[in-house]
């Protein structure tokens, strides 16, 4: 069991930077792939980084390619997404996810969800 609460969402300027924490708790977390999805008000979740357990190789949405870093500290089992260069589309309720396995892109694989952060872009 892999539990995930998320922090560091907020309002925030067009053009400005947050970065979001994932802290997990369970012993087999180490063993999991993390990522970060989103929803946008009337909008189905959206993937958006993920980083691998293994190797630590990243993948990102194109549409946050280049302004979005995600990283993760083992050592203090926490998922970390750096979020620059922000535009009022980012808007939305981030959430962090976890997958025993090879990470997806799709929701219905994912295997734990926090209850998510929101962040508010405005122009």
């Amino acid at each position: 069991q892999v539990q995930l609460v998320e922090s560091g969402g907020g309002l925030v300027q067009a053009g400005g930077s947050l970065r979001l924490s994932c802290a997990a708790s369970g012993r087999t977390y180490s063993g999991y792939d993390m990522g970060w999805f989103r929803q946008a008000p009337g909008k189905e979740r959206e993937f958006v980084a993920a980083i691998r357990r293994s190797d630590y190789r990243t993948y990102y949405a194109d549409s946050v390619k280049g302004r979005f870093t995600i990283s993760r500290d083992n050592a203090k089992i926490t998922v970390y997404l750096q979020m620059n260069s922000l535009k009022p589309e980012d808007t939305a309720v981030y959430y962090c996810a976890a997958r025993n396995g090879a990470f997806t892109v799709v929701v219905g694989t994912i295997d734990y969800w926090g209850k998510g952060t929101l962040v508010t872009v405005s122009s």
